[in-house]
């Protein structure tokens, strides 16, 4: 952790109990597409964006904690979940503009935002296209820092991919796959540390929609080369905006390194290593999650965005300067890839 000298004393804060009925999922039609999402408690807006082929009941054992302090909003993205599934744009850049109509219809107008994995992606390019609307940022195993990226994603980038997702539904396959799963735990591998979620993400596909969703939204960040998206060349950008990164050390995802290099390329921010974590670190440790982000929100004023300093930093900060020079090469490395 690095120290950060935007964090002031913690405020008091006044807790509430969180009913069942908050848990439960509700509905809104933007667009003509039905969005899922759970929203709970008082205070602060706190949005939870999950990865893909996931949906907000990862966040469902969090969210009573969270929501003594905060309104707590927990999307399901287009494609996952409850919400609809349509033949559409997954990209970040649409995933961003879902996340602002949904907060414009419930009446948000900012809010702070973790995003784990995908989610962590399109977490930061809402702070990219809507900066006023962002308070803070926690990015949790992030995806669009480096190319690197589990093998098993890239194979489910290739054509075919739909005959492989099918074939997991067969027969005895489960059976076969939760032997392998068990096996990778037992020889202590940072794969088995995450197989189990993982194979719940399979379990969350159980028919061809919800599998031709997740491929779309797949090969929209990631082909057989790794991921092609970047956020690196507009991290200087985040410069007053409160940043937390959050990361398991044994991420078989997306690899630790990218915690620091992502650290490296956002101005103040603020780094925290989950010890034997993996891709999951809100599960594998959710009290000291938990702690965090209410530690943070509370130590930290919401970024004061204004239109004149996102000029100057677009005049002044961007790669090739001296502030992001230590991150060039990864930029060129990048280069090749999507930065909307």
């Amino acid at each position: 952790m690095v120290d950060d000298p935007r964090r002031r004393p913690v405020r008091a804060v006044r807790l509430r109990s969180v009913g069942d009925a908050e848990l439960e999922l509700q509905y809104r039609v933007v667009h003509g597409y039905r969005r899922a999402f759970r929203m709970a408690g008082e205070g602060p807006p706190l949005v939870l964006i999950h990865g893909i082929g996931d949906s907000s009941a990862t966040w469902a054992e969090l969210i009573p904690d969270l929501a003594r302090t905060h309104t707590v909003i927990a999307p399901d993205l287009l494609g996952h979940g409850d919400s609809d599934k349509p033949r559409a744009d997954y990209s970040v850049a649409a995933y961003a503009n879902g996340v602002r109509d949904l907060l414009t219809t419930l009446g948000i107008e900012s809010a702070t935002l973790v995003g784990h994995s995908l989610g962590g992606g399109v977490a930061m390019q809402f702070a990219y296209q809507f900066p006023e609307r962002t308070e803070r940022l926690i990015l949790v195993s992030a995806g669009g820092v480096g190319r690197e990226v589990n093998p098993v994603l890239r194979l489910v980038s290739l054509p075919g991919a739909h005959l492989m997702l099918s074939s997991l539904r067969l027969p005895g396959m489960r059976l076969q796959v939760g032997l392998a799963v068990r096996l990778m735990k037992l020889l202590d591998t940072d794969l088995g540390q995450d197989a189990p979620d993982l194979l719940n993400l399979v379990d969350a596909l159980p028919d061809e929609t919800s599998r031709n969703a997740f491929i779309r939204t797949l090969r929209a960040v990631v082909d057989w080369r790794g991921q092609v998206v970047t956020m690196l060349d507009r991290c200087y950008l985040t410069e007053g905006m409160p940043t937390m990164l959050l990361w398991g050390d044994r991420d078989s995802v997306v690899p630790v390194r990218h915690a620091f290099g992502a650290h490296e390329a956002m101005p103040g921010s603020r780094l925290e290593i989950f010890e034997g974590a993996g891709h999951f670190p809100f599960h594998s440790d959710p009290t000291r999650f938990v702690s965090l982000v209410e530690e943070f929100t509370a130590s930290t004023a919401p970024a004061d965005w204004s239109r004149d300093h996102w000029r100057q930093l677009l005049r002044d900060g961007g790669p090739g300067t001296s502030r992001t020079r230590g991150v060039d090469r990864d930029l060129r490395e990048a280069s090749e890839r999507s930065a909307t």
